[in-house]
């Protein structure tokens, strides 16, 4: 269960780091050189996003990122086999991240079924409410899965208690409104919101969008439970090769 992983590493650790890869970028090989950096730096768990076209909360980065995982050739099968290598060769857990079309075109329970296959633990579909989300909702518990949910600085609390009874794992906290890879206020105003978070769940809190460096990190520690890193990761690739990932992500800590 991916809950109690998580409550088990924060015995351990003050702040988990989660880290999102667009698999497939820039490329297959690549991506697996990638996460095995990752995971050697220590990361706790990592989201692992199958390219779409249309990634609507995804900042420039992360979409220049897909487009050119599909113009290489990426396809959800092969997504979810190189799902399916990593979740066997790494001992943390594995999530998939995309959007509803993905699942709705390969067929819901058919893309669970087979995440469950490859020991995947979760997803996050942030474009899928749960009023519209019934089939993969059901499905995800048929197969022992954790659907994530999303709290934004703009949701209500009611909103976020009634999201919590649907979500297992963790919740995703963005951290800011709009997309990723924008500049984020690490203030008074998110730590504000965090402790509204918290009192509509008892799940642990993941916060995203703009923690890029050890001091966003260092923030985060006691206000939530895992810090998630995306869109610096791929700058750093682009910019420094796929050999400084390793020392990015251990400079975090």
């Amino acid at each position: 269960m991916l809950e109690s992983y998580l409550r088990s590493r924060l015995k351990q650790k003050d702040i988990l780091l989660m880290t999102h890869l667009v698999v497939g970028y820039p490329s297959f090989e690549a991506s697996f050189k990638i996460i095995e950096a990752m995971v050697n730096a220590g990361v706790d768990l990592m989201e692992l996003q199958v390219p779409f076209s249309e990634p609507i909360a995804d900042g420039p980065v992360i979409l220049r990122a897909n487009q050119k995982a599909l113009e290489s050739g990426a396809t959800v099968q092969k997504s979810l086999d190189l799902a399916k290598s990593v979740a066997r060769n790494f001992d943390i857990p594995f999530l998939i991240m995309t959007y509803y079309n993905i699942l709705f075109k390969y067929g819901t329970d058919r893309f669970v079924a087979e995440m469950a296959e490859r020991n995947l633990k979760g997803a996050i579909i942030p474009d899928l409410p749960p009023e519209e989300g019934a089939d993969y909702l059901q499905a995800m518990e048929k197969y022992g899965l954790a659907p994530i949910m999303i709290y934004s600085p703009t949701t209500p609390l009611e909103r976020m208690m009634y999201l919590s009874t649907f979500a297992r794992g963790f919740i995703y906290c963005v951290a800011r409104k709009g997309v990723t890879g924008q500049d984020t206020r690490f203030s008074e105003e998110l730590v504000s919101y965090l402790s509204n978070c918290r009192k509509a769940t008892k799940l642990p809190l993941a916060v995203g969008f703009g923690v890029k460096q050890k001091e966003d990190v260092d923030f985060l520690k006691g206000k939530a439970d895992i810090a998630v890193i995306g869109t610096q990761t791929i700058r750093i690739v682009e910019e420094q090769g796929v050999e400084a990932v390793g020392d990015f992500i251990r400079g975090l800590r």
